[in-house]
């Protein structure tokens, strides 16, 4: 009697699961191979791969999808080395956006949309977002002091008569003739009016 109650309790009571599945290296396969395949999500070629082989109308890929997400807390985001990819899964979660991610066109206009962003993002950070900082002053050179010149006794005036040149003549001539103005002092050679002179001279002793 006592034998038959004891088998009634243990089959009533809940049991306990015998065979817990348990990985051999504490899960550190699946931890890779999981964090390798949010990583592909950076890739909108790799969505639209997943979409054109129907992968997005499976229930349970879009339970491992939000299963996924996981991935977005701080314990784990630090092992992301492309974070576009936490940006897909978000989307993923979207069924507009997984059947609208199964035409070529929307795959080309996603990886423009990334290609730009990696391209412009950190200049467009730095200009407008980061406080710019204030100018630096320009430091002025410093200049030499000037030198002690030490004075010099006053010379004398005689000395300072030979030194300093006389003053020209107001009439000098100057030694260019065709600097001259019109009606110059100095006498013009004229061959024509010297041979009319020379003529006179001859008659006159004639």
């Amino acid at each position: 009697m006592a034998s038959t109650k004891e088998s009634d309790n243990a089959s009533n009571s809940p049991s306990s699961p015998k065979n817990v599945y348990k990985d051999s290296d504490d899960g550190r396969q699946r931890f890779l191979l999981e964090l390798e395949f949010v990583q592909c999500l950076a890739n909108p070629t790799y969505i639209h791969y997943l979409a054109q082989n129907r992968y997005f109308e499976d229930e349970a890929f879009i339970g491992y999808l939000k299963y996924l997400q996981y991935w977005q807390r701080p314990e784990y985001i630090k092992f992301i080395m492309y974070p576009h990819c936490l940006y897909f899964l978000e989307l993923l979660q979207n069924a507009n956006f997984r059947n609208a991610m199964a035409h070529p066109a929307n795959k080309e206009l996603a990886h423009r949309q990334q290609f730009f962003f990696w391209k412009n993002y950190r200049n467009n950070r730095l200009k407008f977002i980061l406080p710019k900082p204030p100018p630096e002053p320009v430091a002025a050179p410093a200049l030499p002091p000037p030198a002690a010149v030490p004075p010099q006794p006053p010379m004398p005036a005689t000395t300072v008569a030979l030194t300093t040149a006389p003053p020209a003549p107001a009439s000098a001539l100057s030694p260019m003739p065709y600097g001259l103005p019109s009606g110059s002092a100095l006498a013009k050679n004229d061959m024509r009016n010297s041979g009319i002179d020379r003529r006179k001279r001859k008659l006159e002793r004639n």
